[in-house]
């Protein structure tokens, strides 16, 4: 399979922005192939055991996880911002010796591919660690503050498997106040919805990778059968149905783009991405993604919606020394400064995508009187390197076999960590406008 996607690399070209060397042509579209078959093979609707990121790694045996306690939650609001203009989403992050608000051991919430502590994951410096914006000071999230302003509210977290580990983060920090009921949840666990009954507030997670209408043709294990069928110009139904129920909504999308897929327009083929055994026309996954989100902020735009709406830029994901099909890994334990871990060509390209489609449309919302906000968490992820479960998606992986291969996750997020930051950020911008 990877000996014909290399053998079909000149059908990536029309996908990139610069054409300008050879040289560099080839070696952004070995690295796209690289990308585009990771993905293809992996798994992002799973709950009980997702294989979204299959990555093998040789990786030393680690002792039991290192046990540590928990700061008492204040009811104070914390520091104030400094005066000037607060940019959230750029910053450091700085030494945190409260750590986090909750453990694996105190939040349900938590997957088990998630639950690096319980999995054996030998270090715990990443998770005391907080982000600084560099003109100001963000308070640490207050999960009481935040109920009592949300009492008979309802929030959306719509996308793919990073919504659903923000959403696990969410609701771990929200229920040191009060526990949630989960009230609803489809057959396969994508779509749920929690309860938090002394203040009538519902948080949900709708499962909608592209955000459009999409056919998936993949197994249990993640392994597809067929091109995915992606229908560019019908949004989800599964939040277009939902979408005037919302009070606060967070969209997000861009790493399933990547994937091989047949694009289609008014239920016909228009072209593909990396579909060299067909006979389409090669459009590129950033020509899908910017065709998407244009029609899902023009949704947006003509709805009227009186709530607030983010959208979340993609995060990225943080293998070294290769890829998963060559030695990749993540075995980094501290943050990175800002310029030392650089965006792969396909992270730059669904972020340039994102920061021009929502810049044109938050300027129309604020002609119409609407609430839509950019929440870009790509650059404080990128400092990230550290806050991946690893080889810890897996319980005790190195337990018997010291040089065991086992399946790596540089992706998503160890809970308690870094996605729990967003948390903050989110705060200070829905109680104080930032």
């Amino acid at each position: 399979m990877l000996k014909k996607m290399l053998f079909h690399w000149k059908s990536w070209w029309k996908s990139v922005y610069r054409p300008n060397h050879f040289v560099l042509k080839l070696g952004f579209s070995i690295l796209l192939v690289g990308l585009a078959f990771r993905l293809l093979f992996s798994r992002s609707d799973v709950i009980s055991e997702v294989q979204e990121t299959p990555f093998v790694q040789k990786t030393l045996f680690s002792p039991p996880p290192i046990s540590f306690s928990l700061p008492e939650i204040s009811d104070q609001n914390g520091p104030e911002e400094q005066a000037g203009t607060c940019n959230l989403f750029i910053g450091d992050w700085i030494p945190d010796p409260a750590g986090p608000v909750y453990t694996n051991e105190t939040c349900k919430f938590i997957e088990d591919h998630q639950n690096c502590m319980k999995n054996g994951r030998p270090d715990n410096g990443y998770l005391y660690w907080r982000w600084n914006p560099r003109n100001c000071k963000l308070p640490r999230f207050n999960p009481l503050k935040f109920l009592q302003f949300m009492r008979n509210k309802t929030w959306a977290l719509i996308g793919d498997s990073i919504s659903r580990n923000h959403v696990q983060s969410f609701l771990c920090v929200l229920s040191k106040v009060e526990e949630a009921v989960e009230v609803y949840h489809d057959k396969e666990y994508r779509s749920r919805r929690w309860l938090f009954p002394s203040y009538n507030f519902t948080v949900s997670v709708i499962w909608s990778p592209f955000l459009a209408k999409a056919d998936i043709f993949e197994d249990y294990n993640g392994v597809s059968t067929a091109e995915i069928e992606l229908h560019i110009d019908k949004l989800d139904t599964s939040w277009t149905d939902q979408f005037k129920d919302f009070d606060y909504m967070i969209f997000a999308s861009g790493e399933w783009y990547v994937k091989t897929a047949i694009y289609y327009e008014n239920n016909t083929v228009l072209g593909c991405h990396y579909c060299p055994k067909k006979n389409f026309t090669e459009l590129g996954f950033n020509f899908a993604y910017r065709k998407v989100l244009g029609n899902v902020f023009n949704y947006i735009l003509s709805s009227n919606h009186k709530g607030m709406i983010f959208f979340r830029t993609a995060t990225p994901d943080h293998f070294e020394n290769g890829e998963w099909f060559s030695g990749g890994n993540c075995k980094r334990t501290k943050p990175v400064k800002d310029g030392n871990f650089s965006l792969s060509e396909v992270n730059k390209i669904l972020h340039e995508i994102e920061l021009e489609e929502i810049g044109k449309a938050t300027a129309k919302a604020s002609e119409k009187g609407l609430n839509l906000k950019l929440f870009d968490v790509t650059s404080l992820s990128l400092m990230r390197p550290d806050g991946h479960p690893g080889p810890y998606r897996h319980f005790q992986p190195f337990a018997k076999d010291k040089n065991a291969k086992v399946i790596n996750d540089c992706l998503h997020w160890c809970l308690p960590g870094p996605i729990d930051a967003w948390n903050d950020m989110l705060m200070e911008m829905v109680l104080n406008g930032q």
